[in-house]
């Protein structure tokens, strides 16, 4: 195996995921080369990604006029369209799931982000790409609203994997993990097998930065900027070695279920100042995720510094919440704004999709 920095960021503990999904990527042998080459061990999909992949070039053409033959709705095509590239991942990735016992080999698809403060309709949708998809290496996503942790939580309860996105702050990190232990504690009682159930907390990082600095520069402490979203991630993952610990959790460990690891999503660079590799190499250790896009994998391929930082300078971190205190900057305002922000992007992305499919649609139609 070669010896390159995204093999001894593995070596670490930390998996590589790749932040992105197309039908060309899958067809052309990209993904496959990724995973050869990048150690490459799962795959994230979100409405943004779909939407880029669909409005480029001809990809899914023909089977989207197969579909027509039968369905109109613009929603059910995408789906439609969706789920056979979700599918050709996890059979892609299987062998990784088999061969680590399901720690990685995941692909993930996201309920529709319309439903994200709508839990019943979050959990419907949950088990109907879960049951639709139909592989043990599928993670439905559910994004880290209020009304998502109850669907977390009942999803977990009934024996499906999750992964939670569009989490930001500390507070909601800690609700998240509540919400998968109570759900792995209710499928457990009712009989279910929690080894079969995976989870990841998808932790997004540089939009952090991007808020946090823009704030920073009004209030007059620009010294304070580039900081608060590894200090965030580090308090996270120090919460996650408090959570997954101790009795409570070492009787469902005993029963066989599995951490919820941390998963750093948003590690792309978004300030040219900053190193482009720098929400990489500043979070790196055992029993997490990076999940990056491609740029990112490139860069961190050519330049990237491996060494284990997940747990360095702690209490550095602690020190810098209560400094951008004192400064007046409301790092749960912060957070918040992210989150709300977040889900109406996405929702955002899949109106645009979906218009995008509509109007291929009438195309289409209209030729034959």
């Amino acid at each position: 195996m070669p010896d390159t920095p995204l093999q001894r960021l593995s070596a670490e503990g930390q998996s590589v995921w790749l932040d992105s999904i197309s039908r060309d990527m899958l067809r052309s042998g990209e993904l496959a080369r990724h995973m050869e080459n990048d150690a490459v061990v799962g795959v994230t999909s979100n409405p943004s990604i779909f939407q880029k992949a669909m409005a480029e070039g001809d990809a899914y053409d023909d089977q989207l006029r197969e579909v027509l033959e039968h369905e109109r709705d613009p929603k059910e095509i995408f789906y439609a369209l969706a789920h056979d590239d979700i599918v050709d991942a996890a059979d892609l990735l299987r062998p990784i799931y088999d061969e680590g016992q399901g720690l990685d080999g995941y692909i993930s698809w996201e309920v529709d982000p319309r439903f994200g403060n709508d839990t019943q309709s979050t959990i419907d949708e949950a088990k109907r790409l879960h049951d639709w998809v139909d592989r043990p290496n599928l993670l439905v996503k559910i994004p880290a609203t209020k009304e998502g942790l109850p669907a977390i939580e009942e999803s977990i309860a009934n024996g499906i994997s999750i992964n939670v996105t569009l989490i930001f702050g500390l507070e909601r990190y800690r609700e998240v993990t509540e919400a998968y232990i109570r759900g792995l504690e209710r499928l457990v009682s009712n009989g279910g097998d929690p080894s079969k159930v995976a989870s990841v907390a998808s932790f997004f990082v540089s939009r952090v930065d991007t808020e946090a600095d823009r704030r920073l520069d009004e209030i007059g402490h620009p010294e304070l900027k580039g900081k608060l979203a590894i200090a965030n991630a580090k308090l996270a993952y120090e919460a996650y070695k408090q959570i997954f610990a101790g009795d409570r959790w070492k009787a469902l460990a005993d029963a066989g279920a599995s951490g919820q690891r941390p998963l750093w999503a948003s590690t792309s660079v978004k300030n040219p100042a900053y190193k482009d590799t720098m929400y990489v190499e500043e979070l790196i250790g055992p029993e997490t995720v990076n999940t990056m896009p491609l740029e990112t994998i490139e860069a961190f391929q050519d330049h990237g510094v491996v060494r284990r930082t997940i747990d360095s300078d702690v209490d550095e971190a602690h020190r810098l919440f209560d400094k951008l205190a004192e400064a007046g900057l409301d790092v749960m305002d912060v957070t918040n704004t992210l989150e709300l922000e977040g889900v109406d992007k996405f929702k955002a992305s899949m109106k645009e999709l979906l218009d995008g499919i509509t109007a291929k649609r009438d195309s289409m139609v209209a030729a034959a």
